[in-house]
């Protein structure tokens, strides 16, 4: 069985070294540091631009923090979701909850409305719902393609078991896609476990800033933040290596 890799990014770079490395699909988000959120327009036109055989999926997410959003963040994800359609994005990947822990059912269908057929992954919002298998059956009833979870577990393989329940009770309606904590050691677990056929996870490393003055008294950031001169980045040795060790016997 051969398996779709998706690769979480939030750069244009990591675009390509997926591309390169062999991936599938990837995520376009912005500031992963905080689960990420919506790339700017510049961002996705420049990613979309720089491949040719990978699909991009753009994340639609205004902020971090929980998913229950209220009228102006909506407007503003339809708006972004309209966007990233127009600048040649492959898919979007939304994500909207009600204070009781259930699918947003209008924000839902709006957002897939001003998709305008694009492919849908319903992100790990999923995750923090409060019935799993009632949210599976309302995403499948709004059409979403896939859903992305941990198995509401802090990662896959912690979450295995229910995953593996979601796939079975999904049949071909919806594409479950398990992502979080996906290493070149766990992966072919997870996927001896779970039976999935697509696969989400991040290949990044820190890397030094290239910057040479550096002022070390000030921070961009609030009291939780990383080294100001050190990068995140995506890299293609770490894509190809879960790629092969998912296929390993």
């Amino acid at each position: 069985m051969s398996l779709t890799y998706e690769i979480c990014i939030d750069s244009v770079d990591g675009a390509i070294a997926a591309e390169r490395a062999g991936a599938h699909r990837v995520e376009l988000c912005a500031a992963l540091f905080d689960g990420g959120i919506t790339p700017s327009l510049g961002t996705v036109r420049a990613a979309v631009a720089a491949v040719s055989s990978i699909r991009v999926h753009v994340i639609i997410r205004p902020r971090g923090g929980d998913f229950i959003f209220d009228a102006h963040e909506v407007d503003a994800m339809e708006h972004d979701v309209v966007l990233a359609r127009e600048a040649g994005a492959h898919g979007v990947v939304i994500g909207a909850l009600t204070p009781a822990g259930e699918i947003d059912r209008a924000v839902g269908a709006r957002l897939i409305k001003a998709a305008g057929g694009l492919p849908v992954t319903f992100h790990r919002a999923f995750d923090m719902t409060a019935d799993p298998f009632a949210a599976l059956e309302t995403l499948i009833d709004l059409g979403v393609d896939r859903v992305l979870t941990s198995g509401q577990e802090v990662s896959v393989l912690e979450g295995a078991p229910l995953i593996a329940e979601l796939v079975r009770r999904a049949g071909d309606r919806i594409v479950v896609m398990p992502g979080g904590g996906v290493t070149e050691r766990n992966v072919a677990r997870i996927v001896a476990e779970t039976g999935v056929k697509e696969i989400h996870f991040a290949a990044l490393t820190e890397t030094d800033s290239p910057a040479v003055f550096r002022n070390p008294h000030p921070f961009m950031g609030g009291e939780l933040r990383r080294p100001e001169y050190q990068r995140l980045v995506t890299t293609g040795a770490g894509i190809t290596s879960v790629i092969a060790a998912s296929t390993a016997h």
